[in-house]
Order: C-alpha cells, then sequence, then structure tokens
C-alpha cells in the first residue's frame, strides 16, 4: 500500500508543479501582452490622444485652466509645450504658436486679460506669421480685456466664440492665420453661476484632435 501512496504523491506533487508552472508562465504571458499592447499604445498616440493621428497629420491636446487652481496646458506632436509643471502658463490667454508645415514650436507667451495690457495681445495677434497654427487656452479669465479688436483677429484666425468671450469663461481653441473657414477645434464654455461646475466658474474644457500638415 504504501508504494501505491508514494506513487498518488509523487503523480500529485507533478501535477501541482506543473499547474504551478503552467500558471506562471500564463500570467507571465499575460503580463507581456498586456504590457506589449500598452507600450505600444502609449508610444502610440502623442499627447494621451485617444486614438493615434494619420500620417502628415499633427496631434494636439488643448486643456483650459480649471477655476483660478489648475492652470491649462497646450500639448502639441507629443510634445508639452505650457504647463503648470513648466511654469510657464498664466492668468488669461495662454497661446503657442506652431509652424504648420514642420510642427516646429515657435513661441508660447500668456497675455493676462484682467488687469494686462490688451495692446501687447493685438500687436502678438498681428504679427502671426502666415502658416502657423495658433494654440488658445483660457485660464481664470480670458474675458475683462477683450476687445473688438482682438475679437475680430481670433475670429481671423477661424474662431466661432471669440465674439462671445467673456469674463471667466473657459474657452480652448486651435486656429491658423489665413484660415479661410470657421475651425473644426474649439469649444467654449459661458461663465454661468446657475450651471458652473466651480464656485465662479465654468469646468475646465479639453480639446484633442488631428491636424492636418500644411504641404506647400
Amino acid at each position: 500500500g504504501r508504494v501505491g501512496l508514494l506513487h498518488l504523491l509523487v503523480l500529485i506533487f507533478g501535477l501541482v508543479t506543473t499547474w504551478v508552472f503552467v500558471r506562471r508562465y500564463i500570467n507571465f504571458n499575460m503580463k507581456t501582452i498586456l504590457l506589449g499592447e500598452w507600450t505600444s499604445h502609449s508610444v502610440k498616440t502623442k499627447c494621451g490622444l485617444s486614438k493615434s493621428c494619420p500620417d502628415n497629420f499633427f496631434a494636439f491636446k488643448i486643456t483650459s485652466g480649471a477655476a483660478n487652481v489648475v492652470g491649462p496646458s497646450v500639448c502639441f506632436e507629443g510634445q508639452m509645450i505650457m504647463s503648470p509643471v513648466k511654469n510657464n502658463v498664466g492668468r488669461g490667454l495662454n497661446i503657442a504658436l506652431v509652424n504648420g508645415t514642420t510642427g516646429k514650436v515657435m513661441t508660447q507667451k500668456y497675455f493676462d486679460m484682467y488687469s494686462g495690457d490688451a495692446n501687447l495681445l493685438v500687436k502678438f495677434l498681428k504679427e502671426i506669421p502666415e502658416g502657423t497654427l495658433v494654440l488658445v487656452a483660457s485660464y481664470d479669465d480670458p474675458g475683462t480685456k477683450m476687445n473688438d479688436e482682438i475679437r475680430n483677429l481670433f475670429s481671423n484666425l477661424g474662431s466661432t466664440y471669440a465674439k462671445q468671450l467673456g469674463f471667466r469663461d473657459s474657452w480652448v481653441f486651435l486656429g491658423a492665420r489665413d484660415l479661410n473657414s470657421k475651425s473644426p477645434f474649439e469649444e467654449f464654455l459661458k461663465n454661468n453661476p446657475d450651471v458652473n461646475k466651480y464656485d465662479g466658474w465654468p469646468e475646465l474644457l479639453e480639446l484633442e484632435g488631428c491636424v492636418p500638415q500644411k504641404v506647400y
């Protein structure tokens, strides 16, 4: 009887070891598969877009500021141009200019629209070169110093909502110099005490998409 029992134990031990091995192997494989998918996914989508952009398109993501607490961010082709972490954002309008052909960042600036000088923004917008993409994110208050000239300049870049932008509104926009039509990339939320998410401010906006490379 003892031999039989020993046999049985050896058999059980063998099965257990195989099972442990198989399980480890499956786990390892699952991890590899999941890790593989995760890494390829994160490599594929620039700026953390929900899906990757086709060839000859630039990926972008613009997030407006949250109330007067968290600053906005502007990401283009996987490069964070402006963000609270980079410490280069500020109250008002945060604007990044990108070459529409090469995708190279040309400049980034913020303009205080609450107590700043509106003429600085007018000058900046008038000097935008041809073939330039313009990425805009609001923070805290983009509207107090707004005037008709600034509204028209933004409208000429393809904005639909610049005409009604006011005190503490949320606004994210991607336009271009010499855009002969309205930009499809724009989101706007009116500051409305009845529906505001934050006390005194509407909620933040996020805009992501693929913008075609300008080919001359």
